[in-house]
């Protein structure tokens, strides 16, 4: 299932195998919210630019068209046309960032719905079951994510919470995929861990959550306000009590740097909907910075976003041109500026596994961890 076939220092260079293919890792996965990406990118535009993992909301493919549908129509690959190995969050982050629409009780969240204030439940059981139906390669354990800042007594209530939700996940994963009609028998299973900021009780969720025997682990509840060297610091406290035979996925993160970062600490899987969000509004990443293409500099320009970038979009269209797409509100604009962004991501993974590849991604990191991060 995952191989790690070099090292470098923590850094790892793996192959990831699921029923829906071979990832190569570390791995940045592209955000496909509702089956799609933000922006009009399908999944045939996926291959073009490189994404080898698709992820998407098991909360709002609930929602509508209904996991139910997806389930008829053969699960969520068929769906929307794409192949390659599919990640499903939880639904537990969307859940809890409800905050006066949920309530939490052991057995699970009760909450009303974002877009029609109906009345719904959401428990362990029911998320796996939610997934089971989407038929994603890997399945995310339901978990309460805190918020930053949080009291350290609610914070350990809530990891003593996650992991008993966890074991009920593991039993219910396990059920679902032994029953003869599942859409992906061979459908995966991550713990995730919590814990605020509090790395005391970050470790002692990972050795807790390790106890149950998922595919891999991922560290949840960051990126979402903390500084950044918090993250880094939570990382370090976590990663030595990880599985190291397993991959290490760090949600929700990030940017280019903090890509890096964390990739220097030992994790393999990375997801955002930073780059399609960014492309949306205009700032697009090259390999000396990001740029705002909307600034009145760019109007006359003939170059392309980055003249040392592949993506279709800078082999045929110019900074004047998709500037004067996003002045003149074309929806053209966001979807070629996601386009190149999401290529930037794929490539900048791609670059990583080669710099591991050559025993050189400590002169990779040196060279491009705080250059990628600048505006220029």
């Amino acid at each position: 299932m995952f191989d790690i076939i070099k090292t470098e220092d923590r850094a790892r260079r793996g192959v990831f195998t699921c029923s829906h293919g071979t990832v190569q890792t570390p791995v940045f996965m592209n955000v496909g919210t509702q089956g799609a990406i933000k922006g009009g990118v399908s999944a045939c535009d996926l291959k073009e630019i490189g994404c080898q993992v698709e992820l998407s909301n098991t909360y709002h493919l609930h929602l509508r068209p209904g996991d139910d549908v997806v389930r008829t129509m053969g699960g969520l690959h068929r769906f929307m046309n794409w192949n390659g190995p599919i990640l499903t969050d939880s639904g537990g982050f969307q859940v809890f960032s409800l905050a006066g629409l949920r309530k939490i009780k052991e057995e699970g969240v009760y909450f009303s719905s974002h877009i029609d204030g109906r009345k719904i439940f959401m428990g362990p059981e029911e998320s796996m079951q939610i997934q089971s139906n989407l038929g994603s390669d890997i399945a995310m354990a339901f978990d309460e994510c805190v918020e930053n800042p949080a009291t350290y007594d609610y914070a350990k209530a809530s990891c003593e919470r996650t992991y008993r939700w966890l074991e009920r996940c593991k039993t219910e994963h396990d059920r679902l995929n032994s029953l003869p009609d599942t859409i992906n028998p061979q459908q995966m299973l991550f713990g995730i861990n919590q814990g605020a900021t509090f790395p005391e009780l970050r470790v002692w969720h990972m050795e807790e959550i390790k106890k149950v025997d998922c595919d891999g682990y991922a560290i949840g509840g960051l990126a979402v306000g903390e500084p950044t060297e918090v993250m880094y610091e939570i990382i370090d406290a976590v990663e030595p009590h990880m599985p190291k035979e397993k991959p290490r996925y760090l949600m929700g993160v990030g940017t280019p740097s903090n890509i890096i970062e964390a990739v220097a600490r030992g994790i393999d899987f990375f997801d955002c909907v930073m780059p399609a969000r960014n492309a949306r509004h205009g700032r697009l990443y090259t390999w000396e910075g990001s740029i705002n293409l909307k600034n009145e500099k760019y109007r006359l320009d003939p170059s392309p976003i980055d003249p040392t970038c592949s993506c279709p979009v800078c082999k045929h269209f110019s900074r004047a041109y998709l500037r004067h797409l996003f002045v003149a509100g074309e929806m053209l604009a966001m979807r070629l500026a996601v386009l190149h962004n999401l290529y930037f991501y794929n490539d900048l993974m791609s670059r990583i596994r080669a710099a591991l590849d050559a025993g050189e991604f400590a002169s990779f990191r040196q060279k491009y961890s705080e250059m990628l991060d600048r505006r220029i």
